[in-house]
């Protein structure tokens, strides 16, 4: 049977459909898992979105994806990841990038294993550990999967730990209109999201309770970025949603990031309002498809993006230097 950590991935369900002479009759249905309850799922397929009973469900299983990404899409991808989320302090080995932000998110203190690090595999993690233990940090390489699975087999060789997996998710622009799921209410339709070059004092706020605080380096990470917009929204005064867009990868990408609602107000609609928003802005500005980075485990977040229209491009697995 499915799990939590199965949605945002391509599933097959088997399910019961009738009963003929005392036999139970079955349709078999493919897509993206958007949603998972104790009594129902949701599945987005070719011809739509289909709501199953759990006790309709005969068997599912994840399966492959139809295609995966070429290798190119993938560093193409990262790359426009990385403009989108710039680490002040940088570095490199080859092609290798190198990340340090005063410890803030694991992004933008990270190396990115993409290309060519200049000198034999094992090296350039030797080179790695180095380059962080100057700056008093724990080592740490993000791995897009399956495009860097070569790094993943020497770190596992070495005993490095691994955090959950992470989503990369895209969706060609203008994104659909979206619907609520089951039981949601829909109060913010005509909600005003304001968007602004810079974040407001209030935004700022909302990041450093998100993410542990907000050294000087998360100012660059989260401002440091050509093309940036900061979206608000407000009620009676007081700041309820926020949300993040950039554009780069040569104009290609929006990357969105930090959609955050404050919990008084959630599960009305206002991340949806706020992502619409950006997603208009990224058009206006020549972006054609929309990326963003989720944890595999935050099962809400990512049904909310696949009933968005947004799909897991790849994974990527941050790996931990041991102690």
């Amino acid at each position: 049977m499915l799990r939590q950590q199965d949605v945002g991935h391509r599933i097959v369900v088997r399910r019961i459909v009738g009963i003929r002479e005392g036999r139970p009759q079955f349709s078999d249905a493919l897509g993206e898992l958007v949603e998972l309850s104790e009594t129902h799922l949701t599945l987005a397929t070719a011809q739509g979105q289909l709501r199953v009973p759990v006790a309709q469900v005969h068997r599912a299983k994840r399966v492959p994806p139809t295609r995966r990404p070429t290798a190119a899409a993938v560093v193409a991808l990262e790359r426009a990841a990385d403009e989108a989320w710039p680490a002040p302090t940088r570095g490199r080995l080859g092609d290798w990038l190198l990340r340090s932000a005063e410890g803030w998110t694991g992004r933008a203190n990270s190396a990115l294993p993409i290309g060519d690090p200049d000198r034999p595999l094992a090296a350039a993690v030797d080179a790695v550990e180095r380059w962080y233990a100057e700056r008093g940090q724990p080592a740490l390489i993000n791995t897009p999967l399956p495009l860097a699975a070569p790094v993943g087999a020497e770190l596992d060789a070495r005993g490095w730990g691994t955090r959950p997996p992470t989503l990369v998710q895209t969706a060609p622009l203008p994104l659909p209109a979206s619907t609520p799921a089951g039981g949601q209410a829909d109060l913010w339709g005509g909600a005003v999201v304001e968007l602004a070059a810079a974040p407001s004092d209030e935004w700022l706020a909302i990041a450093a309770g998100r993410k542990g605080g907000l050294p000087d380096a998360a100012r660059h990470v989260l401002t440091a970025v050509d093309q940036v917009r900061f979206a608000h929204v407000y009620a009676d005064g007081a700041l309820v949603a926020v949300g993040r867009g950039t554009v780069t990868g040569q104009g290609r990408w929006l990357g969105l990031s930090l959609i955050e609602v404050v919990p008084a107000v959630r599960r009305q609609g206002l991340a949806r309002r706020v992502i619409h928003e950006l997603a208009s802005w990224g058009v206006s500005g020549g972006a054609t498809h929309a990326f963003l980075q989720v944890e595999q485990r935050n099962a809400a977040a990512v049904a909310l993006y696949q009933r968005l229209g947004l799909v897991t491009h790849h994974t990527y697995l941050t790996r931990v230097a041991p102690n």
